[in-house]
């Protein structure tokens, strides 16, 4: 019998096992991966690379997604995206667009109004200038909007809730009512509406929605809260006696930590803040955390069997990292292959080394736990 060789023990060792309790991804690595790829579609208007960020988060959505009631929102937040394109299109078509341009789609009647509102209108010319910078802008919110559902497709609530830091016990329970109702309540639609398909009854239209929203409304509601009063008959949130000089030392540094993470975050998503962005938000984030880790002095609760962060998890918020270090990188080397102008009107060129660093971003696809068919991650069945 020979022994493997090097390469094949690599190769087993990152072939993707099967999903269970014990080597599912925490939540958070999910989220920061999500987080990249938003980051990364904040960065550019060129609608091929948005494009393929839709198209990489799709794939591993399609690939580690199960078939518990939050996985199914994926759908609904693409939806959503095309309803924010459609919007942004037809506010460009009837309030005009500061955008000049010589290519006369058709012309709207514009209304008169008054002087003190120069430089809005509603109808006028309508350009095709106008509508390509509307469609790239509402695509790039849609990108955003989309890589946010891929984040609450793949990422269990519950053990996002379990992550949560023992300094912050105190929204614990309204995190678990907010999280929760949502899936409850899709649970809760699906379930009705089987009942009422085997009763002969109609599933659609005006009149079964009134039947069946109240009951799903009322369901979902109070499953979500006798989840929170469970945790608290628990004892979630019990506190303990601490100093007063440390209990303000913690609220300083979390309230200014979590500002500078809000300014950073914002100097990084705007192409004028790049520079002071980066410093500001490791500078908020190293604040937070010692505010966070102060406060948990405070809470006296035990984490049972808590998620660990092993390479696996670490190889997925580290491939949606490389993919916004790479596009915040691409903007500042060659702004105009992310940002393709519309004066001229000129077709959008897909800029290689980005392109090949959004597919970075498939990772998760390769290395991350394989669901089990017919999965009940709710139940989280091994």
């Amino acid at each position: 019998m020979t022994r493997p060789t090097g390469t094949a023990r690599l190769h087993r060792a990152l072939l993707a096992p099967r999903a269970t309790r014990s080597n599912a991804l925490p939540a958070g690595a999910w989220w920061l991966w999500a987080l990249g790829l938003a980051t990364a579609a904040s960065r550019t208007t060129n609608p091929l690379l948005l494009g393929l960020l839709v198209g990489v988060a799709g794939y591993v959505v399609a690939a580690r997604r199960t078939d518990a009631p939050w996985a199914r929102s994926y759908g609904a937040f693409i939806k959503l995206g095309l309803f924010v394109v459609g919007v942004r299109l037809v506010f460009s078509v009837f309030l005009g667009s500061p955008i000049p341009g010589t290519h006369t789609v058709f012309t709207l009647p514009e209304a008169p109004l008054p002087d003190w509102a120069q430089g809005v209108r509603i109808g006028g010319r309508v350009t095709a200038e106008q509508l390509v910078f509307a469609l790239y802008d509402g695509a790039k919110l849609a990108t955003l909007l989309i890589c946010v559902g891929a984040a609450n497709s793949l990422a269990n609530p519950a053990r996002l809730l379990k992550s949560l830091p023992g300094a912050l016990y105190e929204v614990g329970v309204a995190v678990v009512v907010a999280m929760t109702f949502a899936p409850n309540m899709v649970a809760d639609v699906v379930r009705l509406r089987t009942a009422r398909r085997l009763r002969g009854r109609a599933t659609g239209g005006v009149g079964a929605v009134l039947q069946i929203g109240l009951p799903v409304l009322e369901g979902a509601l109070e499953r979500s809260v006798a989840v929170a009063a469970s945790m608290d008959a628990r004892g979630y949130g019990r506190t303990a006696q601490v100093p007063p000089a440390v209990r303000l030392t913690t609220n300083v540094l979390t309230l200014g930590g979590l500002l500078g993470v809000c300014a950073g975050t914002y100097g990084l998503l705007a192409v004028q803040g790049a520079v002071y962005g980066l410093p500001l938000l490791l500078a908020g984030l190293v604040a937070a955390l010692a505010g966070l880790r102060l406060g948990g002095r405070r809470s006296v609760r035990t984490r049972y069997r808590p998620d660990r962060w092993g390479v696996r998890a670490w190889l997925v918020a580290g491939s949606g990292a490389v993919v916004a270090a790479a596009m915040i990188r691409a903007g500042s080397v060659d702004p105009a292959a992310l940002r393709p102008g519309v004066v001229p009107l000129t077709a959008p060129v897909l800029p290689l080394w980005p392109a090949a660093a959004v597919l970075v971003g498939l990772l998760p696809a390769v290395v991350a736990p394989v669901p089990p068919p017919n999965s009940r991650t709710s139940k989280e069945q091994p």
